[in-house]
């Protein structure tokens, strides 16, 4: 046993412009009344005429294709002036691993409280530098060699 709906569609005609022909409908009164369609031929004519000649728009586009470069630029600065920012701070392994934020760039402190979050995080993306005697470099003790003390303490 199957429920079958029935829906019953009417069947609406379309002018060659593509739009519904005007319809009668019955108003309060029960007269018929015409309703017209919302575009004349008379409008399509006139929004013909709202084109813009094709140099006009090139130059527009142009112009918008030169401001994006710009953007673009600015953009690809504020993120280079970010990674020198964080490099500069010393704290980081790679000045990368700090996502961009315009804020960084302005203030200072909120850079640190940033690089500060991200380290009590990820403790492993810190700087790795080198404490103690790792056998490398100066030392204090170093004595100037003396051949004939080597000699002389062997024999």
């Amino acid at each position: 046993m199957t429920d079958q709906t029935v829906t019953e569609t009417e069947d609406v005609e379309v002018t060659a412009t593509g739009q519904e022909p005007a319809t009668e409908a019955p108003n309060e009164d029960g007269v018929d009344q015409t309703h017209p369609t919302d575009e004349t031929p008379e409008d399509q004519e006139q929004g013909e005429d709202d084109t813009f000649p094709r140099e006009y728009v090139e130059k527009l586009r142009d112009e918008n294709a030169r401001y994006r470069q710009r953007a673009q630029r600015a953009d690809d600065l504020a993120h280079k002036l970010h990674s020198a920012y964080v490099a500069a701070t010393g704290r980081l392994m790679d000045p990368d691993d700090l996502e961009f934020n315009e804020k960084h760039l302005e203030d200072a402190e909120a850079l640190t409280a940033a690089i500060d979050e991200l380290l009590a995080r990820k403790p492993y993306l810190a700087k790795r530098t080198p404490t103690g005697n790792v056998g490398q470099g100066v030392s204090e003790d170093s004595a100037t060699v003396d051949l004939a003390a080597i000699l002389r303490s062997r024999t």
